[in-house]
């Protein structure tokens, strides 16, 4: 079968990756074409467009770059009408994606899947309305997400989380020891607090400079930045000055498997440190915090923003963002995790419960059986 994929940022590119290679193991005839990275072309198949040209976020962004994201709208539609998939996959990213799920249901009548729903149990809960009208299936990947769409009468399927896989599969296959790490990294012999400030280049101007001066108060610890896909380390540099921080490329799970604690901006990077049983700050700058805070206390329709809590149901990581995030919170809050250990095996265990709740690896494989069974039916 022939399958249009679309994904509009690093980890949709990882997660859709991983996905079509479950598909090639369901279906040895699959022919993949998609909008994505580097891993998801490592698979096989077309690329059309790569995610670097996509990934516009926030207001001011998206409008001074409104042309580039209408031209890349056009060409994805055109394209799926030339290629005329079996079925198109879209991967989270909502904005760009529903307007393609729009169009490929009224237009071409082809069938719409969706892996990795959008947030909308945040805010926007108004998109339920584009799910049941342009999307056939809904294969989810957090616990509540199921209970939140029955709630709105909309069927889904939880799957697993992808980010548990590929967690596994790491510890299994790919893990390093310590020693080896340091010495491939050129890092001191001494305790690694892992700075992890985003996948954008807005976050990391905005998250990266505070962290650094965090770091800083601990000097018996050795901060280490994950470089994130496609920034140039150059972008790093001009933050971290005379900071003594290192950058890595390409190795956060390693960075993640050897540190002590680490400051962690919201996303997908607090589910995997906590998989990795690494106690962390959860610190993300919003420009107005104090209005943000209102904001998300008045109109957001849930009390956290880390997949964590969220996940957890309750707090078990410091979410520092908004009015609450400041050099000195964060500080304090870091201070507790290093010197604490009745507080750091509280976070540690509150890990251990949502890493039952999210279940087994398998995701990846679940959702490509599902999807081949269906198409097939």
């Amino acid at each position: 079968m022939k399958y249009y994929l679309i994904a509009g940022e690093a980890s949709g590119d990882l997660h859709a990756s991983n996905l079509m290679a479950a598909l090639k193991e369901n279906d040895p005839k699959a022919e993949f074409r998609f909008l994505g990275g580097d891993l998801m072309r490592a698979v096989g198949g077309t690329l059309v467009k790569h995610y670097r040209e996509m990934a516009f976020m926030g207001f001011i962004p998206v409008l001074l770059n409104l042309r580039t994201i209408l031209n890349n709208m056009k060409t994805c539609q055109e394209d799926i009408r030339r290629y005329q998939p079996d079925v198109v996959i879209l991967i989270d990213y909502p904005g760009f994606n529903l307007k393609i799920a729009k169009y490929v249901k009224t237009q071409l009548g082809l069938p719409v899947y969706y892996y990795i729903s959008p947030k909308i149990w945040a805010w926007k809960q108004y998109r339920i309305r584009d799910f049941r009208r342009y999307v056939d299936r809904m294969f989810c990947i957090l616990p509540f997400e199921t209970e939140f769409f029955r709630k709105l009468n909309y069927s889904v399927d939880y799957v697993g989380n992808p980010s548990v896989d590929s967690v596994a599969y790491y510890k299994e296959h790919q893990a390093i020891p310590k020693d080896t790490f340091i010495k491939e990294e050129g890092l001191a012999n001494k305790p690694i607090l892992a700075l992890l400030s985003g996948s954008r280049k807005q976050e990391i101007k905005d998250n990266l400079p505070t962290m650094l001066k965090v770091a800083s108060a601990y000097p018996d610890y050795q901060p280490v930045i994950a470089g994130a896909p496609g920034i140039d380390p150059a972008y790093y540099q001009e933050y971290i000055g005379s900071y003594p921080a290192k950058i890595v490329f390409g190795k956060t799970y390693p960075l993640l498997q050897h540190s002590a604690a680490a400051l962690v901006t919201s996303g997908t990077a607090t589910l995997e440190t906590a998989l990795f049983r690494v106690p962390q700050v959860v610190c993300y700058y919003v420009v107005a915090g104090q209005l943000a805070s209102f904001i998300f206390k008045h109109f957001f329709h849930t009390k956290y923003i880390s997949l964590v809590n969220l996940i957890g149901g309750r707090e078990i990581v410091q979410e520092l963002f908004g009015a609450r995030f400041s050099e000195s919170q964060i500080q304090d809050e870091l201070g507790r995790i290093l010197q604490d250990p009745a507080y750091r095996k509280r976070m540690l265990d509150g890990y251990d419960k949502i890493i039952h709740t999210l279940g087994m690896p398998g995701a990846s494989k679940r959702t490509a059986r599902l999807i081949v069974e269906s198409l097939g039916s």
